[in-house]
């Protein structure tokens, strides 16, 4: 992924917080406005876990990271805090790395 896209996208989501906490949000509070506000940091954090955890440069690598983030995502579908998920992965992946 190219780091212009990155900062793009980081600036996006910085604009559009900031123009809610100055009151802009009001214009769009209702409707799809206020689905987009809440469905797009979730869905570009997602997008760019995935892209880290699938891809060295511009090949595909299917390895420890898929497992340990798999174990992350069972983790947190269960309701544990986010500093326990982020403990799991890591050391799931650790784990299978020390293995292989």
């Amino acid at each position: 992924m190219s780091w212009f896209a990155i900062l793009g996208i980081g600036l996006g989501s910085f604009a559009f917080k900031a123009a809610g906490m100055f009151g802009l949000g009001r214009l769009v509070a209702d409707g799809w406005g206020r689905a987009l506000g809440m469905l797009l940091p979730p869905a570009l954090l997602s997008a760019l876990v995935v892209s880290q955890t699938v891809s060295t440069g511009s090949n595909l690598v299917i390895d420890a990271r898929i497992v340990g983030v798999v174990a992350g995502g069972l983790a947190a579908r269960k309701g544990a805090p986010f500093w326990l998920v982020a403990v799991i992965a890591a050391v799931v992946t650790a784990g299978l790395r020390a293995l292989t």
